[in-house]
């Protein structure tokens, strides 16, 4: 007979916990914690003691909207969904404790992998189907199901794997061709990340807010930034991608000054030219020289007109990062398309899979994609293309779950927001 207890747990126990579970997450976290707590709602952390040893734990949130009370666990909890002994224990704790909190529902998203895939979509294994049935057993609503498109906790995500990688050399050796030749360009075009500054968060939440109204998406308010960035200290950073235009035309100008001076180097070499072979390989490589001369050139014009219109210094790409000892997160990003062609998001994320491995985090996770794996009527292929060409794969979470707390207010709000067309 196994013997648990359902215990409070204070946040630094939570943080040691979770820092080693297999499912830890940015979401499980007294950051997080903190975060919530901060917008004005209730906070515990909760666990299970299988003889003394924590053996399960989650972030559990108590949101007053209007009229409804509702408990959430976002990537949580923190548990084996297999274990059902272990699970049900848990969850009538969980159920006891959100009833006592005016809560009328429990929703949860596991962090726990129901299937994983191939950049391509074909699966890798079996899914995880004894999590779900576990869930259901216990009264959980599989709400949405196993959907496809764009949801508030992801139910796609792409991932890439970096514990067997060493170094920049070998990271890059795992990218597609195109994705190599992206991060050189990128470099030689004068394009710079840094770490911004809380101060300067505005810069992040502007190059955002392009891309919100290019995809049609409500960007976050600046406030919700700053307080990510309270919240979690050295374990959020905000990377930014500049290009240098002074850089960019001193690498063009050079390229050109070269081939100018090989260009009369070689018509020197011509005119002195004695024998019909020398004159023929000298002629065919001045032909080389000035073709190359020409696309320099415009280099170079353009390089000058981009510095006299925006400056010396224009930032092209931010993203938010949040840093777990199991992974990096990427969830947030936003461009300024006018200068895709310097493929500065390539670079920010180049650079940040760089720290990953010299900091020892096995995983790179750039979150949500839509789980479409074709263009045909998939507006978020862009999306899914570029991630795949740095070469990962993807896991499909089991998606989100409900559990009626107390079940006639659950079925009275159901049934007003099915009136409500909600």
């Amino acid at each position: 007979m196994r013997s648990f207890s359902f215990v409070v747990l204070s946040a630094d126990e939570f943080d040691v916990f979770a820092k080693h579970h297999s499912q830890g997450n940015f979401q499980q976290t007294s950051a997080m914690g903190r975060m919530r707590e901060a917008q004005g709602k209730t906070v515990e952390y909760l666990g299970v003691r299988e003889d003394g040893e924590l053996k399960a734990a989650g972030l559990m949130q108590i949101v007053k909207a209007g009229r409804s009370t509702f408990a959430l666990m976002h990537d949580g909890p923190l548990c084996d969904f297999d274990d059902a002994q272990l699970l049900g224990f848990f969850v009538e704790g969980l159920r006891s404790r959100a009833k006592e909190g005016g809560a009328s529902q429990l929703d949860i998203t596991p962090e726990a992998v129901y299937c994983r895939r191939t950049q391509e979509g074909e699966p890798q294994g079996a899914p995880d189907d004894s999590m779900v049935e576990n869930l259901k057993a216990l009264g959980f609503e599989h709400v949405g199901g196993f959907s496809t498109g764009y949801t508030a906790v992801p139910r796609w995500r792409w991932v890439k794997d970096l514990s067997e990688i060493h170094d920049e050399s070998e990271l890059l050796g795992t990218y597609a061709k195109y994705r190599r030749r992206n991060v050189r360009i990128a470099r030689e075009s004068g394009v710079r990340t840094r770490r911004l500054d809380r101060d300067e968060l505005a810069l992040f939440h502007q190059l955002c807010e392009l891309s919100c109204e290019k995809q049609g998406f409500q960007n976050r308010p600046l406030s919700f930034f700053q307080e990510m960035y309270d919240a979690y200290g050295d374990d959020i950073e905000y990377r930014v991608a500049e290009i240098h235009f002074d850089e960019y035309l001193k690498t063009w100008q050079d390229k050109f000054d070269k081939l100018a001076a090989d260009q009369k180097r070689v018509e020197s070499e011509l005119t002195r030219s004695k024998t019909e072979k020398r004159t023929k390989q000298l002629t065919a490589q001045l032909g080389k020289i000035e073709k190359d001369m020409e696309p320099a050139a415009k280099r170079v014009d353009e390089a000058k007109r981009m510095l006299e219109q925006y400056g010396a210094i224009v930032p092209l790409d931010a993203s938010m990062f949040l840093y777990h000892p199991r992974e990096v997160v990427c969830t947030t990003s936003g461009a300024d398309e006018r200068f895709d062609k310097f493929y500065a998001p390539a670079l920010v994320h180049h650079e940040m899979m760089l720290t990953c491995v010299e900091r020892g985090i096995p995983r790179y996770n750039l979150y949500g994609i839509n789980g479409l794996f074709t263009p045909e009527d998939n507006p978020g292929f862009g999306v899914l293309e570029f991630k795949q060409r740095f070469n990962g794969f993807v896991e499909e979470m089991p998606g989100e779950f409900v559990l009626p707390v107390k079940p006639l207010t659950y079925a009275l709000k159901k049934i007003a927001h099915k009136l409500l067309g909600r």
